[in-house]
């Protein structure tokens, strides 16, 4: 098994009044030559937005982009026709392809919104953009993970998928539990993101929003501390 820690201190920040961002890859104006991407997972964003303010109008092309809000709401609005409200407990997934222009706005005019924006790059370009958005609670199970975003090639009907071999896996622990997560593709890698709580992996504690990238190994195993949300992320390598 190989690693590389990214505890959440290392990460890049911005505040631009509106936006308060950590980075874990190179974004904006925050570069970082040791930090471009892993695997095929290119942007992992931890954002907070104040209240009615949020990111307007702006073109994206070939990424696959999945939001998951922590607290609060987003209204989504793209060139698609699609509109709504994605609201924490929801997940949103957007294949960006030949391209789509979309926006995300704070739906309160009260309270901030907090979410994670991540893009992972695709294994085909210039595909017919698609938008997607579910309930994340129901697929998930208590003291374990659950797998809730696969690729084309592997998802079953209602599920959420991306152009990519990749896997988002959530798990949620009231406990304190020790599991493991069987890589889908032993030759594939893995982001370990500690959304909240204490986790244990290949000796080494993780705290919220610290991270570990892990390769070279078919199995992970994760010591979770009682009331840890954890996000996994496995992409292949190159």
């Amino acid at each position: 098994m190989k690693k590389i820690l990214h505890p959440a201190t290392s990460r890049g920040t911005a505040n631009f009044g509106w936006l308060k961002a950590k980075y874990s890859f190179s974004f904006g104006n925050y570069f970082n030559p040791d930090r471009l991407q892993f695997g095929k997972l290119r942007v992992l964003n931890d954002d907070q937005v104040e209240s009615a303010m949020g990111f307007g109008k702006h073109p994206h092309k070939n990424m696959e982009i999945v939001t998951i809000p922590q607290s609060g709401a987003l209204k989504h609005q793209d060139s698609m026709g699609n509109s709504g409200i994605v609201k924490s407990g929801d997940i949103q997934v957007m294949s960006a392809g030949t391209g789509v222009e979309h926006s995300e706005v704070n739906a309160s005019t009260t309270e901030p919104v907090t979410l994670f924006q991540i893009w992972v790059i695709p294994d085909k370009e210039d595909v017919s953009p698609r938008y997607d958005q579910k309930k994340i609670a129901p697929l998930l199970k208590d003291n374990s993970f659950s797998t809730i975003v696969k690729p084309k090639s592997e998802a079953q009907e209602n599920e959420l998928w991306i152009h990519q071999q990749a896997f988002f896996s959530i798990g949620t622990f009231s406990e304190k539990t020790e599991t493991s997560y069987s890589l889908y593709n032993k030759s594939h890698c893995v982001y370990v993101f500690v959304i909240d709580g204490t986790i244990l992996v290949d000796n080494e504690t993780l705290n919220k929003r610290d991270a570990i990238g892990i390769w070279d190994t078919d199995t992970i195993s994760i010591t979770a501390n009682g009331n840890s949300r954890v996000l996994l992320i496995e992409t292949p390598m190159n």
